[in-house]
């Protein structure tokens, strides 16, 4: 009799011990609530806290955020935006006291939202109001090679940012086109191709600019080899096919880097939409030969343009196939600049579809288009206004902030440098989810509710949650 049930029983009592003696690793813990939400005073504020509570399992009904710190995935690098021509001349012509406001607002992890990143233009480009380059015309040998147009306006302008930042700024550079003696078109605008012939002096001007940028204490962390190669514009452009762009980093950028001593810059390819994100980096990393200086590949969002949505999987694509490959956000913007939109909620709420579905598919770091534009969306030498997510009016010296300041600064603000994307998923469509947990073991949950209705959800881990809730059209950043 004894025999007959003791072994069952022992079983059981295995199964409920195993069961009793797992880890509660979140029962307890408070979680730090920040939330910017529409029609609403509330602007990366802390509006409260909250508690994990034992929560075996969640039913249906529950809405969850789910959150998996055992699961992590590629390293953060960081958040920022493009310190262009127009940034910094609409920079300059602040009051003093504003300029330092802005300094502090992007780049201060305490008092601001921490931006790391900066990408900035190597010759002109649509945020300039003047066509230029750093030679003289039909000067191959480049000995006439200065970056005196850059120490007016964008030079300072980038040292100030690299001070704000606390010496922590990651600057890329790219180009918008070769000057126009160098291009098939003769023209730096309207696309055009480079001439097979200048291949090697074009692969030297990049070595220039970076050890000239360098001589003025402005270190260069990486460079795009050609911003946007697949679109013909009015402003500068420049084309280049798949097989052009590999050739040129194989043959001529890529050995030249090498040989000037700066193999350890970033080379970066790409630098256009996620459309043909995968063809480009099918084309480029399937060669050995010239895949061993590409450090990634970079994207923007505007895919749009043909009357489609964002194609987000097709980052996804990229990653898992090239898994060794780093993913850079390199641009965006919310284009067609209407002063009476500063305020159009749809502004903050685009930049964090698009970087939660983008950290989510792999991509290390964003950086948005102009960090700062005037009260007209420019300078701009075209006319291609658009929006900044802070705009500076120069005609009564006061700064303007989109909600896209504040979005942004839910992830930039919290997330540092080195963290680990973790694993979260949300219960409902209408929650946007991502996280990250940081170097010091901080949790950082990203929740973003797109809809018009409140929704109370249960942020959930390891058996464990905390009751949360998410205002109509609102972003929250969750800590703990």
């Amino acid at each position: 009799m004894t025999n007959k049930f003791y072994y069952p029983l022992f079983f059981l009592l295995f199964l409920y011990g195993s069961v009793a003696a797992q880890p509660n690793t979140g029962k307890g813990k408070k979680v730090s609530v920040y939330t910017t939400a529409e029609n609403s005073d509330n602007r990366l504020t802390l509006t409260g806290t909250s508690e994990f509570k034992e929560m075996r399992q969640p039913f249906e009904t529950q809405v969850c955020v789910f959150v998996d710190p055992a699961k992590a995935f590629q390293t953060y690098i960081g958040i920022g935006a493009a310190l262009t021509d127009a940034a910094a001349e609409t920079f300059y012509k602040l009051p003093r006291d504003k300029q330092e406001e802005l300094l502090r607002s992007y780049f201060d992890k305490k008092d601001g939202i921490g931006y790391t990143i900066a990408r900035t233009n190597i010759n002109s480009c649509d945020f300039s109001s003047d066509i230029y380059t750093y030679v003289k015309e039909g000067d191959a040998s480049l000995n006439s090679f200065n970056i005196d147009h850059d120490k007016k306006f964008k030079i300072p302008f980038i040292k100030a940012a690299l001070a704000a930042s606390g010496g922590t700024l990651h600057l890329f550079g790219s180009p918008w086109s070769p000057p126009s003696w160098m291009k098939d078109n003769n023209d730096m605008l309207h696309g055009g191709r480079l001439k097979p012939a200048f291949y090697d002096s074009w692969a030297r001007y990049y070595t220039k600019f970076i050890k000239a940028y360098a001589k003025e204490g402005v270190p260069v962390w990486g460079i795009t080899i050609q911003n946007e190669p697949m679109a013909k514009q009015i402003w500068e452009s420049c084309i280049y096919t798949a097989g052009e762009e590999r050739d040129f980093l194989k043959d001529h950028l890529g050995p030249t880097m090498v040989k000037q001593g700066l193999k350890d810059v970033k080379i970066m390819m790409w630098d256009h939409n996620r459309d043909l994100m995968y063809q480009r980096a099918q084309t480029y990393f399937k060669d050995p030969a010239g895949s061993r200086y590409a450090w990634g590949i970079a994207f923007h969002w505007y895919e749009p343009w043909s009357g489609g949505t964002a194609m987000y999987d097709n980052v996804k694509r990229v990653h898992e196939a090239f898994p060794d490959k780093h993913l850079f956000f390199t641009e965006g913007c919310a284009e067609s600049f209407d002063a009476k939109k500063y305020q159009d909620w749809s502004l903050g709420e685009k930049y964090a579809r698009s970087m939660i579905n983008d950290f989510n598919n792999g991509m290390e770091g964003f950086t948005d288009w102009n960090i700062l534009l005037d009260e007209t969306g420019g300078p701009n030498h075209v006319k291609n206004f658009c929006f900044a997510p802070v705009h500076g009016d120069t005609r009564t010296g006061q700064l303007i902030y989109t909600n896209a300041f504040y979005y942004i600064g839910h992830f930039s603000k919290f997330i540092t440098p080195g963290a680990r994307r973790i694993a979260a998923a949300a219960s409902r469509s209408q929650l946007l989810t991502t996280a990250f947990k940081n170097r010091d073991g901080k949790v950082v949950v990203i929740v973003m509710n797109q809809s018009d209705t409140m929704t109370p959800y249960f942020l959930w881990m390891d058996g464990n949650a905390a009751e949360m809730s998410a205002l109509p059209h609102s972003i929250s950043t969750l800590i703990f």
